[in-house]
Protein backbone atom coordinates (compact mmCIF):
# COMPACT_ATOMS: atom_id res chain seq x y z
CA UNK A 1 0.00 0.00 0.00
CA UNK A 2 2.86 2.41 0.81
CA UNK A 3 4.40 1.61 -2.59
CA UNK A 4 1.16 2.50 -4.38
CA UNK A 5 0.89 5.84 -2.50
CA UNK A 6 4.51 6.75 -3.30
CA UNK A 7 4.02 5.80 -6.96
CA UNK A 8 0.81 7.89 -7.18
CA UNK A 9 2.56 10.85 -5.54
CA UNK A 10 5.48 10.53 -7.99
CA UNK A 11 3.18 10.40 -11.01
CA UNK A 12 1.17 13.40 -9.76
CA UNK A 13 4.35 15.40 -9.09
CA UNK A 14 5.66 14.61 -12.59
CA UNK A 15 2.33 15.59 -14.15
CA UNK A 16 2.30 18.91 -12.30
CA UNK A 17 5.92 19.60 -13.32
CA UNK A 18 5.19 18.76 -16.97
CA UNK A 19 2.06 20.91 -16.97
CA UNK A 20 3.97 23.86 -15.52
CA UNK A 21 6.76 23.42 -18.08
CA UNK A 22 4.29 23.15 -20.96
CA UNK A 23 2.35 26.20 -19.77
CA UNK A 24 5.57 28.22 -19.45
CA UNK A 25 6.75 27.12 -22.91
CA UNK A 26 3.38 27.97 -24.44
CA UNK A 27 3.28 31.35 -22.72
CA UNK A 28 6.76 32.23 -24.02
CA UNK A 29 5.83 31.14 -27.53
CA UNK A 30 2.51 32.97 -27.43
CA UNK A 31 4.13 36.20 -26.21
CA UNK A 32 6.54 36.17 -29.15
CA UNK A 33 3.80 35.42 -31.63
CA UNK A 34 1.67 38.40 -30.70
CA UNK A 35 4.30 40.96 -29.76
CA UNK A 36 3.92 44.15 -31.73
CA UNK A 37 7.08 46.20 -31.29
CA UNK A 38 6.88 49.91 -32.03
CA UNK A 39 9.13 49.54 -35.08
CA UNK A 40 6.52 47.26 -36.69
CA UNK A 41 3.77 49.79 -36.02
CA UNK A 42 5.96 52.54 -37.50
CA UNK A 43 6.83 50.34 -40.51
CA UNK A 44 3.14 49.63 -41.27
CA UNK A 45 2.24 53.30 -40.74
CA UNK A 46 4.98 54.33 -43.20
CA UNK A 47 3.73 51.88 -45.84
CA UNK A 48 0.16 53.05 -45.32
CA UNK A 49 1.13 56.72 -45.41
CA UNK A 50 1.88 59.00 -48.32
CA UNK A 51 5.34 60.26 -47.34
CA UNK A 52 8.04 57.99 -48.83
CA UNK A 53 10.70 59.46 -46.53
CA UNK A 54 8.84 58.07 -43.52
CA UNK A 55 9.75 54.54 -44.64
CA UNK A 56 13.37 55.41 -45.39
CA UNK A 57 13.75 57.11 -42.00
CA UNK A 58 13.08 53.80 -40.22
CA UNK A 59 16.26 52.27 -41.65
CA UNK A 60 19.89 52.57 -40.67
CA UNK A 61 21.96 54.78 -42.99
CA UNK A 62 23.18 51.66 -44.83
CA UNK A 63 19.93 49.70 -44.44
CA UNK A 64 18.87 47.20 -47.11
CA UNK A 65 15.34 46.64 -48.43
CA UNK A 66 14.61 43.62 -50.62
CA UNK A 67 11.31 42.91 -52.37
CA UNK A 68 11.76 39.21 -53.11
CA UNK A 69 8.65 38.98 -55.32
CA UNK A 70 9.85 41.63 -57.74
CA UNK A 71 13.53 40.76 -57.29
CA UNK A 72 14.85 44.21 -56.38
CA UNK A 73 17.11 45.43 -53.58
CA UNK A 74 17.61 48.99 -52.38
CA UNK A 75 20.38 50.30 -50.15
CA UNK A 76 20.27 53.35 -47.94
CA UNK A 77 17.45 55.62 -46.86
CA UNK A 78 17.27 57.54 -50.13
CA UNK A 79 16.85 54.43 -52.32
CA UNK A 80 14.35 52.90 -49.89
CA UNK A 81 12.32 56.12 -49.88
CA UNK A 82 12.48 56.06 -53.69
CA UNK A 83 11.06 52.53 -53.74
CA UNK A 84 8.12 53.64 -51.59
CA UNK A 85 7.52 56.59 -53.92
CA UNK A 86 7.52 54.22 -56.93
CA UNK A 87 5.11 51.86 -55.17
CA UNK A 88 2.78 54.80 -54.44
CA UNK A 89 2.96 55.84 -58.10
CA UNK A 90 2.07 52.31 -59.31
CA UNK A 91 -0.36 51.16 -56.62
CA UNK A 92 -3.42 53.11 -55.50
CA UNK A 93 -4.41 52.64 -51.87
CA UNK A 94 -1.31 50.57 -51.05
CA UNK A 95 -1.89 49.18 -47.58
CA UNK A 96 -0.24 46.77 -45.16
CA UNK A 97 -2.31 45.18 -42.39
CA UNK A 98 -0.22 43.45 -39.73
CA UNK A 99 -1.71 40.13 -38.62
CA UNK A 100 1.02 38.85 -36.28
CA UNK A 101 4.63 39.32 -35.32
CA UNK A 102 7.31 37.09 -33.88
CA UNK A 103 10.39 38.48 -32.17
CA UNK A 104 13.61 36.47 -32.00
CA UNK A 105 16.48 38.60 -30.74
CA UNK A 106 17.25 41.25 -33.38
CA UNK A 107 14.84 39.69 -35.90
CA UNK A 108 11.12 40.31 -36.23
CA UNK A 109 8.97 38.25 -38.56
CA UNK A 110 5.81 40.05 -39.59
CA UNK A 111 2.84 38.30 -41.16
CA UNK A 112 0.56 40.75 -42.91
CA UNK A 113 -1.80 41.38 -45.79
CA UNK A 114 -0.40 43.51 -48.60
CA UNK A 115 -3.19 45.19 -50.56
CA UNK A 116 -3.84 47.87 -53.14
CA UNK A 117 -4.96 48.48 -56.69
CA UNK A 118 -2.35 48.43 -59.46
CA UNK A 119 -3.11 51.49 -61.54
CA UNK A 120 -4.77 50.42 -64.78
CA UNK A 121 -5.68 46.95 -63.44
CA UNK A 122 -9.34 45.90 -63.47
CA UNK A 123 -9.38 44.76 -59.80
CA UNK A 124 -7.58 45.38 -56.50
CA UNK A 125 -5.42 42.75 -54.78
CA UNK A 126 -4.90 41.58 -51.19
CA UNK A 127 -2.22 38.92 -50.65
CA UNK A 128 -0.50 37.41 -47.64
CA UNK A 129 3.00 38.74 -47.06
CA UNK A 130 5.78 37.75 -44.71
CA UNK A 131 8.41 40.35 -43.88
CA UNK A 132 11.65 39.66 -42.06
CA UNK A 133 13.03 42.72 -40.29
CA UNK A 134 16.56 42.63 -38.88
CA UNK A 135 17.12 45.45 -36.43
CA UNK A 136 20.27 47.33 -35.47
CA UNK A 137 21.94 46.53 -32.15
CA UNK A 138 19.84 49.12 -30.31
CA UNK A 139 16.56 47.84 -31.83
CA UNK A 140 15.82 51.41 -32.96
CA UNK A 141 16.21 51.10 -36.73
CA UNK A 142 15.76 48.50 -39.44
CA UNK A 143 19.05 47.18 -40.83
CA UNK A 144 17.39 44.82 -43.31
CA UNK A 145 13.87 44.24 -44.65
CA UNK A 146 12.93 41.26 -46.81
CA UNK A 147 9.36 41.17 -48.14
CA UNK A 148 8.01 37.81 -49.34
CA UNK A 149 4.70 37.57 -51.23
CA UNK A 150 3.47 36.06 -54.49
CA UNK A 151 3.70 38.43 -57.45
CA UNK A 152 1.77 35.85 -59.51
CA UNK A 153 -1.10 36.08 -57.02
CA UNK A 154 -1.00 39.90 -57.08
CA UNK A 155 -1.27 39.87 -60.88
CA UNK A 156 -3.98 37.19 -60.95
CA UNK A 157 -6.12 38.98 -58.37
CA UNK A 158 -5.60 42.24 -60.25
CA UNK A 159 -6.87 40.68 -63.47
CA UNK A 160 -3.52 41.16 -65.23
CA UNK A 161 -1.57 38.64 -67.30
CA UNK A 162 1.32 36.79 -65.66
CA UNK A 163 3.85 38.55 -67.91
CA UNK A 164 2.60 42.08 -67.05
CA UNK A 165 5.29 44.60 -66.22
CA UNK A 166 4.74 48.07 -64.79
CA UNK A 167 4.94 51.06 -67.10
CA UNK A 168 8.34 52.75 -67.18
CA UNK A 169 7.00 56.29 -66.85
Amino acid sequence: MAYRAIRTLTVLTAAVALSATAATAYAAQDTGRHASPGIVTDWARAWNGTEPQALGALFTADGVYTDEAVGVTFRGRKEISGWKARADALIADVHVTVRSTRVDGDRITVRSVYAGHLKGAPKPFAVPMTTVLDLDGNHCRIASDQDHYSLATVLAQSGLPADWTPPTT
